[in-house]
């Protein structure tokens, strides 16, 4: 992309989605007005040095004061939050999850510990929000008030003077091609919940039954001794899934080689699964013909058809994904 183009980018990214587009072909429209007709690179940055830093621009055009921190750090410190905040969140509420699963006892019921992973989960969120705004908002008063230089200018991420040169550094994401944070975390939430579970499923994957007071898990489905035989390949489908949610997360956006990288996933986890699924001895006996009384059929038959159905929709699912990254990368 040229010079305008991303300088324009960068002025409308922090505008409202709903005024974005119509300010920016005014701002290229006025940069067009600004440079004579066969211009050059110099032209351009001569015009746009004039026009000033894009977060000094787009505060002319926001509604938004921008007073919590001042003008001269307000986009760093925005930019931080924004960036810690998710992180912090997702951690804290996994080691709450991870906690109550791990100490899951069979007396339990799955409702009471699902109302407590909830509360306490929602509890630490709110705490860790408020400690990382806390201690962001205070270090960057602190290093505004402790800086001695006299002009206003906003400073970017590398806390120097903005000049057109920095957009020479500039990551420009078309917007479909843009991965959000809730994409991100939502990921890394899941391989968190699937991971626990894999790991603890003679007391969370079963059959469970109303004890009145909640439902009380009364019966594994799978053989924990067999899935922990897995470990090691179980623990690389982890490693994967948390590399390429923190690619993602430092990308920004998809890319043909993060599209290759999830596809190199997905078929990783889908050989496991294989392997796994297909184990004779991964399902509870006992848990087989209590299915065949309630199905009235054969204990080989719902241990069929579980294997079957496993076999048909995770390939399917890991198709659709891995198209989908594809799709999203060539756009």
């Amino acid at each position: 992309m040229n010079l305008i183009d991303v300088y324009i980018y960068e002025v409308t990214r922090r505008l409202p989605e709903k005024n974005r587009e119509d300010i920016g072909l005014e701002l290229k429209s006025t940069i067009e007005d600004m440079l004579p007709e066969e211009y050059t690179e110099e032209d351009v940055k001569e015009v746009l040095s004039e026009l000033g830093n894009p977060a000094v621009l787009a505060g002319g055009y926001n509604e938004r004061p921008m007073h919590l921190i001042g003008p001269k750090y307000f986009d760093i410190y925005v930019s931080l939050l924004k960036m810690i905040v998710p992180i912090a969140v997702v951690i804290a509420f996994i080691s709450v999850l991870a906690k109550y699963v791990v100490g899951f006892e069979q007396g339990d019921t799955v409702l009471n510990v699902a109302l407590i992973v909830l509360g306490e989960g929602i509890w630490s969120i709110i705490t860790v929000f408020m400690q990382v705004f806390f201690w962001l908002t205070l270090t960057f008063a602190i290093l505004e008030r402790s800086d001695r230089s006299k002009d206003e200018y906003p400073r970017t991420m590398s806390l120097n003077k903005w000049t057109p040169e920095d957009l020479k550094n500039t990551s420009y994401i078309p917007q479909n091609r843009v991965v959000s944070k809730g994409y991100v975390f939502g990921s890394l939430l899941w391989t968190a919940i699937w991971g626990t579970i894999f790991f603890n499923a003679d007391h969370l994957a079963g059959v469970y039954e109303n004890a009145g007071n909640g439902l009380e898990f009364i019966l594994p489905a799978l053989n924990q001794a067999v899935l922990n035989s897995y470990w090691q390949l179980i623990v690389v489908v982890i490693g994967l899934e948390i590399v390429f949610a923190l690619t993602l997360f430092i990308k920004h956006q998809w890319t043909k080689k993060i599209a290759i990288f999830n596809l190199i996933r997905e078929v990783i986890g889908l050989i496991v699964l294989i392997f796994l699924i297909t184990n004779s001895n991964l399902f509870n006996i006992e848990f087989l013909t209590y299915m065949s009384r309630i199905f009235q059929s054969t204990e080989e038959q719902i241990k069929m058809f579980i294997i079957w159905l496993t076999l048909i929709l995770f390939p399917i699912f890991s198709l659709y994904n891995s198209f989908e990254g594809f799709r999203k990368a060539s756009r």
